[in-house]
């Protein structure tokens, strides 16, 4: 399968994990010389531009967009107008409108769109959604979502404080797909309604909480941005509560992280007893290696990618989440400039039956 990639920042590490799954990075772009330069050196027999426009001119099967933040969804309509399978960054769109076009485009082409979303794809969300698929923990009633980053307030200041960078453009409400995409894939719902609120008055932009009504009729309880005392950098955790039982990633440092606690109430066992215990994710191999924890949801992302494009499997994270999930941060936008007051999802995803989202 030949790609090409556009924007060599992320994309120059995804290109790295593309030709390990076994995709051929033949063209990349970038509008930046020194990253054309960077990536010259890794990727030797990819051809390098500084327009995207030009990676059309090129026999691709598909596109990996790791553009700016904002500026997916252009591209990506383009791509799947000429038969391109696309494999796009977040935000999948902007609003409605533009999430309106992207679902048209993806409905029209001969092509499909997968969200490169690969949070839904970690250790620990994969465990959660075995416990829900095996009906220990019932019917799901509240779940909740991080993505946090404990980094000096000089470091915040650098990514989000600079307005032309787009970390400086951006609501502080619509970097959520690391949060949201896992919420819908485990839940099978759509988001209906959200009320957005800052962490710290004083401090707006560098962390928010939403509180997000789902389809099911279940609360989702989302958190991201920069807040201290995670046991990591990039850290993720999920925590699912049922009518049976909860099911939570640990949190702890290093490899527990990865690890799901599952507790089941004593009335809900036959034995008459609470039963706990801690479930540790089988490891995941590649080329008979074994994958570092925090690469594997990138890994099982681009293996499902490549799937569906030689195969036809059905796109990991396909269009319609990855718009609903993108839209919860523009509802949380106005619900923030409206006093934290709650506001309706746009429904343009809204179709009959489930997200599509799934976990491998």
């Amino acid at each position: 399968m030949r790609v090409g990639v556009v924007g060599l920042g992320m994309g120059l590490h995804l290109a790295d994990w593309c030709r390990k799954v076994g995709l051929e990075v033949v063209v990349a772009c970038d509008r930046d010389s020194g990253h054309r330069a960077v990536a010259r050196a890794r990727l030797p027999s990819a051809v390098l531009v500084e327009r995207w426009q030009e990676l059309l001119e090129h026999r691709l099967d598909g596109v990996v967009l790791a553009n700016d933040f904002d500026e997916h969804a252009p591209l990506a309509i383009a791509f799947l107008d000429r038969g391109v399978h696309v494999l796009s960054e977040s935000a999948a769109c902007v609003d409605a409108t533009e999430g309106e076009r992207l679902i048209a485009a993806a409905d029209r082409s001969s092509a499909t769109y997968s969200f490169a979303e690969n949070y839904v794809a970690h250790p620990h969300v994969r465990l959660v959604r075995q416990a829900i698929e095996a009906g220990e923990l019932g019917r799901i009633s509240l779940i909740e979502a991080d993505y946090l980053h404990g980094m000096s307030p000089a470091d915040v200041t650098g990514l989000i404080g600079d307005p032309a960078h787009w970390r400086g453009r951006i609501a502080p409400t619509a970097y959520c797909t690391h949060t949201l995409s896992p919420v819908l894939a485990l839940t099978d719902a759509w988001p209906v309604e959200v009320s957005a609120f800052p962490v710290d008055a004083a401090d707006p932009r560098s962390a928010v909480v939403m509180a997000v009504r789902l389809s099911t009729g279940a609360l989702a309880l989302t958190r991201h941005g920069f807040l201290q005392g995670e046991p990591a950098s990039h850290w993720s955790w999920i925590s699912v509560r049922g009518t049976r039982a909860l099911a939570e990633s640990v949190r702890a440092d290093g490899e527990r992280s990865w690890s799901v606690r599952v507790r089941t109430e004593g009335w809900a066992t036959p034995e008459g007893h609470a039963r706990e215990e801690e479930r540790v994710p089988p490891p995941l191999t590649l080329a008979g290696e074994p994958v570092a924890r925090a690469a594997e949801g990138t890994v099982l992302l681009l293996r499902a990618f490549r799937a569906t494009m030689e195969h036809g499997e059905p796109p990991l994270v396909p269009v319609r989440p990855a718009v609903a999930a993108s839209l919860v941060g523009v509802a949380g936008a106005e619900s923030l400039a409206h006093g934290s007051r709650p506001v309706p999802v746009p429904a343009v995803t809204a179709e009959p039956g489930m997200t599509g989202s799934r976990t491998p």
